[in-house]
């Protein structure tokens, strides 16, 4: 496999596009060597549908489209990247705050940690914002 990979995809910033993301993410890590059914691969398309999901519901209808990166380095590390061309960075819900949504951060946070990656935000020269998840990468060996 080469050093390093990359796809990405952009999509409308329409509820509809959050399945879209999520079949994208299974077709490249399925194409990148893992099983449809991988654990893995359920918890990046977990992280992206609340990624994708966060993107169209909380940038008001200022980001007309949401980019879904992916980047497999050296086989040793997965990043997923959500960008969004709205300025208002992901916002930690205080515990007390009891509601049914806007828990889409804390489920990538958990499960990014359980994973031994990180969760990290990063500025887009056009002013929006890229939700980055890095996780270890390990494809099982084929006997």
């Amino acid at each position: 496999m080469a050093d390093h990979q990359e796809a990405s995809a952009t999509l409308p910033s329409d509820p509809v596009s959050v399945s879209a993301a999520r079949r994208y993410v299974t077709d490249v890590l399925c194409e990148w060597g893992l099983e449809p059914d991988a654990e893995t691969v359920d918890t990046v398309r977990l992280i992206v549908s609340e990624l994708a999901t966060n993107s169209v519901q909380h940038t008001f209808g200022q980001s007309p489209t949401f980019t879904v990166d992916l980047r497999l380095e050296r086989d040793e590390q997965l990043c997923v990247g959500v960008t969004d061309s709205h300025p208002r960075w992901p916002q930690r819900l205080p515990a007390a705050v009891r509601q049914d949504n806007g828990r889409g951060m804390v489920i990538i946070r958990t499960l990014t940690a359980e994973y031994g990656g990180r969760l990290s935000v990063t500025p887009t020269e056009e002013g929006g914002k890229t939700v980055w998840i890095a996780l270890p990468w390990s494809v099982p060996v084929q006997s």
